[in-house]
């Protein structure tokens, strides 16, 4: 919750020695922080009746390096909150013609944040609460329903025991009715979180269940419930989520899982390439 209010904290610590025009920048934020959100310097600055270099000044104050690290935190505040139509507004200026430029190096940034951010141990106890789990219970709704089959399609070739929540004839809670305390839920979601999902995670917590929390923050309400959080990037391009670096994690989880156990997944897929080739799963080279 500190963290959450860093933005305002500062803003009360140096209320004091702001300027006028300053004051005016730090009243109006506190009060549509949800609308300067989405503001460069030059509209917040009119919006407020100052110049652009009083706003930029007024960041310094908050001793951000500048105002789009301003921006971000307010960004960052909010994110959880953000509408469809706000999402869309973050973009509303960008070229088109740099569209393309524009999203792929956002995720890269997104994966750069991923690897300087992830906590290799935890991700290696998470690997061993996979192993020993009499039931892998992998949770996406919404959004990260696809991410929950991907990690589940794929777990499935190394486990036996992998079931995959996501919505659809049966309610979550019917899905996860019979999770105990020898298995392991792994709740995916990001910004917009799924409350569902939350829902999820806490009644799974209360069967005492393993919980692990694949998100963006610690800010994210997943963690409330999670005995293990493994964080991904997903800092959005616009109203599309940004899944990469979080597909990324998850593509590290299932090899770390399949080296663990190497011999018998050799044996699954030698067994399965025999099925592959008997019934023509997959489109084979024409042989000479």
């Amino acid at each position: 919750m500190e963290q959450k209010q860093d933005l305002i904290h500062r803003i009360n610590a140096n209320y004091k020695k702001m300027s006028k025009g300053q004051k005016l920048i730090a009243e109006y934020i506190l009060n549509n922080y949800d609308k300067a959100a989405f503001m460069t310097a030059a509209k917040l600055g009119k919006k407020v009746g100052v110049s652009e270099s009083t706003v930029v000044r007024f960041a310094n104050v908050l001793n951000y390096e500048g105002y789009p690290q301003l921006q971000k935190a307010l960004q960052e505040l909010i994110r959880n909150k953000l509408t469809t139509v706000q999402r869309i507004e973050m973009t509303s200026e960008l070229d088109r013609s740099m569209v393309l430029k524009n999203v792929l190096k956002a995720d890269i940034n997104n994966l750069k944040l991923t690897i300087e951010e992830i906590d290799n141990q935890v991700f290696d106890i998470v690997v061993q609460r996979m192993l020993k789990a009499d039931n892998i219970y992998i949770l996406g709704l919404r959004s990260s329903a696809p991410l929950a089959q991907f990690m589940g399609y794929y777990l499935g070739f190394i486990f036996s025991n992998v079931r995959i929540v996501t919505s659809g004839v049966n309610d979550v809670f019917e899905q996860i009715m019979h999770i105990s305390t020898d298995d392991l839920l792994i709740g995916i979601s990001f910004p917009r979180y799924a409350g569902r999902t939350i829902e999820a995670m806490a009644f799974a917590k209360d069967k005492g269940a393993q919980i692990v929390a694949l998100t963006d923050s610690f800010l994210s309400p997943l963690t409330s419930y999670a005995d293990y959080t493994l964080l991904a990037r997903s800092d959005m391009a616009s109203f599309v989520d940004s899944l990469v670096a979080p597909l990324s994690l998850i593509n590290s989880l299932i090899v770390a899982a399949g080296l663990a156990k190497k011999t018998d997944v050799s044996k699954e897929f030698s067994q399965l390439e025999k099925i592959w080739d008997e019934y023509k799963v997959y489109v084979s080279k024409d042989k000479e």
